[in-house]
Formats: C-alpha cells, structure tokens, sequence
C-alpha cells in the first residue's frame, strides 16, 4: 500500500514527532488539534527541530521549507476525510480516544487505516469503537519520533494482515525498524520501561539516592544513554502515571502502584521537560 496522505491527530510531542517523520518521507500530512495554539506551536516545534537536523548534517536545510509546506494544521477532523491512514497521537485518555474514533469512523472511508500511537491502551478495546475493526492497529513511535527507529506495531484481536503489513510498509517507509507484538497492556516497551521509572522514582521517595545519583548508576553501571528519570522528564510524567495506572488497572497487580512521588509532582504540575520542573529544573 503505498500511502501518500496522512491524518495525525493531536500536535502535542508525539503528534508532532509523528507529521514531521511523514513529512520528511514525502507524504502530505493534515494534522489536527482541537487548539490553533497548539497547531502553531507544533508547526514552530517541527521548524525548530528541522533546522537542528540540519545542523547536524541530517537534513538539508534547503529542503526545510518544502518539508514544512506538506504540513497542513487543522481545527476539523473532516479536514481528514482523504487520508488513507489517520495516526491517532492524543493524550492517554480512554474517554478522550473513545470520542475520537467514533468521531473518525462517521468520517473516513471503510478503507482508512486508523492507527494509535497510544503507549498502553488496549487496541483491542480501540478497535471495538469502529466499523470494519480490522483497520485499527497500534503505531507506537518512540520520543524523539525524528530520531527514534522503533515503531511498536500492535495488532489488536481484531486487526486484518492486510492492515498490519501496510503499517509495518508505512515504518519501514519512514526509516523506522517496526517490531509487531500482541495487544497487552504497556504491550513491550512501556510493560518494561515504566516499572522500571516507577522504582527508580520509589528509590528516590524513600531516600536512597537522589534523582541524579539513580541516573547516574542507570547510566554507568547499566549502559543507559539517559537515567530512568532524566527519561520520565523527557516523555512527561502526567505521560508516565497515566500508563502506571493502566498497569495496575489491567493486571491488578500492586507491583504496578505508582509511587506517591509520581504522583505527588503530577499533582503539583511538575510534569518534566514541558512545564519546566520534573525529576529535575528545566
């Protein structure tokens, strides 16, 4: 399947991440938000980090502009209506992607891939809010998605072959190394990784190092490119106690209680990078 139009919903981090990675690859892109600020920000975000790359020597600066005029920022989810596949990248909020898809499945054709980016939310439960169930399957990019090579390829219960193969195309299309796993909750990479940054967080609450010395140890002693910490910042952790709580939610199993320090900073609006204070000033 050779896609040449793609919807992402939602311009924050990820979504961003996600249309600028299109982009790159030549594919016209809508991207929507419910928030014109928010779409100004993404479209300043994507300029920013293409002109980072550009330094870098991966991309060429005069191909800049030409990237950019492939993104169209959108207020309306009909702006949709022709994509041929349409990445779902909102906030880890069921009720929130409940409302999306029923929304897309009353606007896009039958033939529309309709994928999430979600890092922990069933796909089998996502793929029951639409017709014709067997487009829907998981599209996990990691952060930063410009530089990241996985794609986590989810199939729900219900996902045809024929989706799956044009999402494991599209990835590998985008330069990206896509890895098909089961639907399960955190599927790989998240039923790892954030019990992971949970404990490094309890390791902090209950005094036994400070959030430096943890990453510090991660970084040394276990090869990490960034501490467990350092990382929760990065991804957000109103990000990070969202999927803790999907995990203890699905598998009802206290090992994944999120620690009262995640939540405490959660509460207090110290979300990491994007708000300025986390684990760590910003």
């Amino acid at each position: 399947m050779n896609i040449s139009t793609a919807g992402v919903i939602g311009a924050g981090t990820m979504g961003n991440g996600i249309a600028q990675t299109l982009a790159m690859h030549g594919i016209e892109v809508r991207l929507c938000d419910i928030s014109e600020d928010a779409l100004t920000r993404a479209l300043t975000t994507i300029r920013h980090s293409l002109s980072r790359m550009a330094q870098k020597g991966l991309q060429a600066e005069s191909g800049i502009d030409e990237i950019l005029a492939r993104i169209h920022g959108s207020t309306d989810l009909d702006s949709l209506r022709s994509a041929q596949i349409v990445i779902e990248a909102a906030s880890e909020n069921l009720a929130v992607k409940e409302q999306i898809f029923h929304q897309l499945d009353a606007i896009v054709s039958p033939q529309t891939l309709l994928a999430s980016n979600t890092s922990s939310i069933s796909l089998t439960r996502i793929a029951s809010w639409v017709s014709h169930p067997g487009r829907v399957i998981g599209m996990h990019f990691m952060n930063p998605v410009p530089l990241m090579q996985l794609v986590e390829v989810i199939r729900a219960r219900q996902s045809s072959d024929a989706s799956c193969a044009a999402v494991m195309e599209l990835s590998r299309a985008l330069g990206k190394t896509p890895v098909e796993v089961k639907d399960g909750a955190g599927f790989v990479s998240n039923r790892i990784l954030m019990p992971m940054i949970n404990e490094a967080a309890f390791t902090v609450y209950e005094g036994i190092a400070s959030a430096a010395d943890v990453d510090t140890v991660m970084k040394l002693g276990m090869n990490h490119p960034i501490g467990p910490l350092a990382l929760a910042d990065l991804i957000g952790l109103d990000t990070c106690l969202a999927i803790m709580d999907i995990l203890h939610t699905e598998f009802r199993d206290s090992k994944y209680r999120a620690c009262p320090l995640l939540v405490q900073l959660v509460a207090a609006g110290q979300l990491g990078r994007k708000s300025g204070h986390g684990f760590y000033p910003y």
